[in-house]
């Protein structure tokens, strides 16, 4: 009974000092995350202080609308270490990417290396207005190549809240599901933080991320959990730790 009446918790306030974030838009000017490396290195700040000691940062690849490439990331993370050594700011990090699934995703895949959270790890989304019609196929395609996808904010796709099997179904087709720890405050929205508790809830997810692009969502990290209970957001949280930068 007195669980009923105990007070939510604030997101901020459970996570770690070690955490280790993996979904992040903080390369400046590439995408729509960090404009300038005074964002860059403002945003940095603020994750540390929330408890990131280490982070990954994944710029959206998105064909025709955010065209970048290897090349072009890996040139904007030196610049971005150069400015954070500068400004006497020490925090591990590398630079992944976010790459949406379309047709131009497998013939990249199967055209040239990618660039994952780790190994052989790649982070993926899809449209949130409906998914790719040969979704499974890109899957398949992807663990053929041999990578392993994590599909990022699951509980962001409405087109799958009325057919939870389907969440199941990426699973069962080797997805690993990605929860964006906004979700669990309400911040996309009441529909998006229920799915995201279910998820929670059924073990689905296998890790988190912050998924910052600019100080909003800095600022919803002190909204209150919506999550009656935090033991398995905490257990994912933690799961991050695999993705340690040695």
């Amino acid at each position: 009974m007195l669980s009923l009446f105990r007070s939510k918790q604030i997101l901020k306030d459970i996570i770690p000092d070690n955490y280790i974030d993996i979904h992040s838009h903080l390369l400046p000017g590439i995408d729509d995350g960090a404009k300038t490396l005074k964002d860059s290195l403002r945003l940095t700040k603020a994750l540390q202080g929330l408890g990131t000691s280490q982070f990954i940062t994944t710029p959206h690849i998105i064909h025709h609308f955010w065209d970048n490439d290897i090349e072009t990331i890996q040139k904007t993370e030196e610049i971005t270490r150069n400015e954070f050594t500068k400004n006497k700011l020490s925090i591990p990090f590398r630079a992944a990417a976010e790459y949406m699934m379309d047709d131009y995703f497998v013939k990249l895949f199967q055209s040239e290396k990618l660039l994952t959270l780790k190994d052989n790890y790649v982070l993926v989304e899809m449209s949130y207005i409906n998914p790719p019609i040969v979704l499974y196929s890109i899957l398949f395609e992807l663990q053929v190549a041999g990578y392993i996808p994590v599909l990022a904010h699951p509980e962001r796709y409405v087109f799958f809240h009325n057919n939870f099997d389907e969440y199941k179904k990426l699973i069962n087709a080797g997805c690993l599901l990605q929860l964006n720890l906004l979700a669990v405050v309400g911040y996309y929205g009441e529909g998006i933080a229920k799915i995201a508790e279910k998820l929670l809830s059924k073990g689905m997810y296998s890790f988190v991320g912050s998924d910052a692009h600019h100080d909003k969502h800095i600022t919803a990290f002190n909204q209150k959990i919506r999550c009656k209970d935090t033991k398995a957001l905490k257990e994912v949280i933690a799961n991050n730790e695999f993705f340690r930068i040695e």
